[in-house]
């Protein structure tokens, strides 16, 4: 005997068709916990009936709350409400770009196992001298030339991640009260790093490849009492908007940064994750500070940070980090080293670019008819949309415990009008993030009605 439904039919006054309108009904009592995980949905012939509608209304309006990945239909039983509910009981954080778990406790047993028959003792008893061990930078230098980057252990610093790498970047080139130019919409950490630090942030205009040459040109021309601009910029999937630049944008970005005299901070954090083009800093050695780091491209826990750098701010780094020692753990660079040599790192990268493909196409198949922007090897994927709706939509979500980033975090000016969600994809576990993407495509089917 079939279990009778607890829903209530009733219509949606919004939608233009009446599937829609039935979807929309049962899509707002799915997501505000009326209805649960488990729920049995009313048979199809009794809902028609019981509504007046016709029965090809209440088949298409199934199949879009199944499409959403709202319900799950089972043969022989019927349809059931497939969304755990996420407020209450449980928070589901889609505001912080982590990469997806991908190392496991044996691995992680076998690596420590190896590295405590060799590792120096010196490295944990004393402290690190200025910019890291000179093993640890030999490391990290060949760690760089896997992805374009040949640079003299030298003139490579380390930090403890790469936020503070990025910090240290902006000490060595930006005058206080500098001016910066980037993305019009960008990394929040260096957004927040820029206010703190009290520089004079402008917004560059950018494109499906990123930043937009010609404009960058614009504002560069256009600089008064700054002769000594920063171009800070993400070539490589961009955050939050997943745009990679092409080696013809590269190139002239650092063309162009060349003829105005200005230095670039190249933040190539996701480099590894989806590579195959040259850094900038590749291309420009001699104006580029390239800053990177390994929590995205192998873990969040393996907090090192490096900063490539011009031989002429060597010294000055030097004298900074003598001043404010960021040196990492010397057990991180440890374990880096020990992956490298057994060819681990290649393992871990490409199981998680595997996850990260595999929760984008989990995406798409949930939000891919709101006008999203993903790329298949990104931890997040972008929604456009204006600021106010945005905003709406992140406070909407988070009153049914899910977290996403505020868009205020995301721009330069707070009154920019265009702005987007960034939906974070690599922290929550598969189910919790199957029944946040679902909630989402709930609200924003709702917000479009």
């Amino acid at each position: 005997m079939l279990l009778a439904s607890p829903w209530i039919p009733h219509l949606a006054s919004k939608g233009a068709t009446v599937a829609e309108q039935l979807a929309l009904a049962l899509a707002d009592d799915i997501v505000e916990g009326r209805l649960a995980a488990g729920d049995r949905l009313p048979a199809h012939r009794d809902l028609a009936k019981t509504l007046q509608i016709g029965l090809g209304s209440v088949t298409k309006a199934y199949a879009l709350l199944e499409r959403r990945g709202l319900t799950r239909s089972v043969q022989g039983r019927g349809t059931f409400v497939a969304i755990q509910q996420a407020h209450g009981h449980r928070h589901i954080d889609l505001s912080s770009n982590a990469p997806p778990a991908a190392l496991g406790a044996r691995l992680l047993a076998r690596t420590l196992v190896a590295i405590a028959r060799r590792i120096d003792a010196d490295h944990i008893n004393l402290y690190a001298p200025a910019g890291g061990h000179d093993e640890h930078r030999r490391v990290l230098a060949h760690w760089l030339s896997l992805l374009g980057l040949n640079v003299e252990p030298a003139h490579l610093f380390l930090t403890s991640g790469a936020r503070q790498a990025l910090a240290l970047a902006f000490d060595l080139v930006c005058d206080r009260q500098g001016l910066v130019l980037t993305e019009r919409i960008t990394y929040p950490g260096a957004i927040a790093l820029m206010r703190r630090k009290g520089y004079r942030a402008q917004g560059v205009e950018i494109d499906a490849e990123g930043m937009v040459p010609e404009a960058l040109a614009q504002a560069l021309a256009r600089r008064k009492r700054h002769p000594n601009p920063v171009v800070y910029v993400t070539p490589t999937l961009h955050n939050p908007t997943t745009a990679s630049m092409g080696i013809g944008r590269r190139q002239a970005i650092a063309d162009i940064c060349r003829e105005a005299g200005a230095w670039i901070i190249e933040d190539g954090v996701y480099a590894a994750s989806s590579p195959g083009l040259p850094p900038i800093a590749a291309l420009a050695p001699d104006i580029c500070l390239h800053v990177n780091g390994l929590s995205k491209s192998l873990g969040p826990g393996l907090q090192i940070g490096m900063l490539a750098l011009p031989a002429s701010h060597c010294p000055a780094a030097q004298a900074l980090l003598a001043e404010m020692p960021m040196a990492p753990s010397a057990l991180s660079c440890a374990v880096v080293d020990d992956w490298l040599a057994s060819g681990a790192v290649a393992s871990i990268q490409q199981d998680l670019r595997h996850e990260a493909q595999r929760r984008t196409q989990l995406a798409v198949s949930l939000l891919g008819s709101s006008g999203l922007v993903a790329h298949p090897d990104a931890y997040n994927v972008w929604l456009p949309m204006p600021h106010d709706a945005a905003q709406a939509l992140v406070a909407a979500a988070a009153a049914r415990g899910v977290q996403l980033t505020p868009p205020d975090s995301m721009v330069l000016r707070p009154s920019d009008s265009a702005s987007g969600l960034r939906i974070c994809l690599g922290a929550a576990s598969w189910d919790d993030l199957n029944a946040a993407l679902a909630l989402l495509a709930a609200l924003l089917s709702a917000s479009a009605a």
